[in-house]
């Protein structure tokens, strides 16, 4: 009987597969206000995918949210508020916004160096499942965190020193991380940027080669050096840079296909990455029938599921998705091909 790691790598290689591997994603409120619907759903639906569990220490910087809403300070000194309980909220007080914070600015080291990672590998001989943790690593978004999205857009333009000095040390801060996860027995590793508007790129594609493509080739080769498998999320529409992905080495990325031409990802990229998901999470899951769902996920896989692997059945449970959707989406992904 295949496991459920033999499966995903399967996948990721493009071999033939009976079943396609699940994955799930879920908000913070999905948890605290729906347990019971997430519980059933799971017994419906076991995944193949396990996120370890690390022993994180508490940053001196970081402060705790009181209830479901009001603000937090994470560990990296960026102060958050949450005006809806179960979503993560926004920055409104970035710890960089204004530059002559930066001389005497530390990443938060103190964490990082005292994490404790003892457990990562009995957790991983003792499953049968992909064991894939997420990482911090994030440049593009840290960089909005620590300064301010439109901060951060103009210093982009006007090529301050200050941005590529700070984008520098985050560089290094991540690199020094995902050696520490290499060092372990987890099957792959994520990492995530978000770098699509609902039609095009945040910043133009020469820009973004110029300035973040060489770091994420830098994960990669770090990731692939120890036999790691590479996995990535972003939003918005990324078609412009999703060859570049795949040239760095990004095994299986996860984007918002309805913001692109999904037909021409397909023709493009199909045996050439693995799809990582996704099924419209701003108007079909939330908003449609469940009839609308299947369709969904009809369309993707009939462009990108061609039975020979390569695609995952993911999307994410926001908190306006009902019960029947979720349940739609991975009756008719599970469902033989035609």
């Amino acid at each position: 009987m295949t496991t459920s790691r033999e499966l995903v790598i399967k996948t990721l290689r493009h071999e033939s597969v009976k079943r396609t591997p699940r994955d799930v994603w879920y908000l913070q409120g999905i948890d605290i206000f729906r347990r019971d619907e997430f519980d059933k759903f799971i017994e419906l639906y076991p995944l193949d995918f396990l996120k370890p569990k690390l022993n994180v220490p508490v940053s001196e910087r970081e402060k705790p949210l009181v209830g479901l809403t009001g603000k937090y300070t994470d560990a990296w000194g960026c102060t958050w508020e949450v005006m809806q309980p179960g979503v993560i909220g926004e920055v409104k007080e970035p710890p960089l916004a204004d530059w002559s914070a930066l001389e005497h600015y530390k990443l938060p080291y103190d964490v990082l160096d005292n994490t404790d990672y003892s457990q990562v590998n009995p957790i991983c001989t003792t499953t049968d499942k992909f064991v894939l943790p997420g990482s911090s690593v994030r440049p593009f978004e840290r960089l909005q965190f620590l300064r301010g999205s439109e901060a951060v857009y103009l210093d982009l333009a006007y090529g301050s020193n200050e941005i590529s000095t700070i984008l520098e040390m985050l560089h290094e801060y991540y690199v020094k991380e995902l050696k520490m996860w290499a060092q372990t027995d987890v099957d792959g590793i994520s990492f995530m940027d978000d770098w699509g508007s609902q039609y095009a790129l945040l910043i133009s594609p020469d820009m973004w080669r110029d300035m973040f493509k060489p770091l994420y080739k830098d994960y990669c080769d770090i990731l692939h050096e120890k036999g790691k498998w590479v996995f990535f999320h972003t939003d918005g529409n990324v078609s412009a840079i999703y060859g570049d992905l795949i040239e760095v080495g990004v095994d299986a990325i996860n984007s918002q296909l309805f913001c692109m031409d999904i037909e021409e990802l397909g023709d493009k990229y199909s045996g050439k990455v693995t799809f990582w998901g996704e099924i419209d999470r701003q108007e079909i899951l939330p908003f449609g029938s469940v009839e609308d769902v299947r369709n969904a996920v009809r369309r993707v896989r009939n462009v990108l599921d061609k039975g020979s692997g390569g695609i995952i059945a993911q999307c994410e449970w926001g908190m306006d998705v009902p019960y029947e959707n979720m349940v739609a989406v991975y009756d008719e992904w599970m469902k033989p091909l035609i």
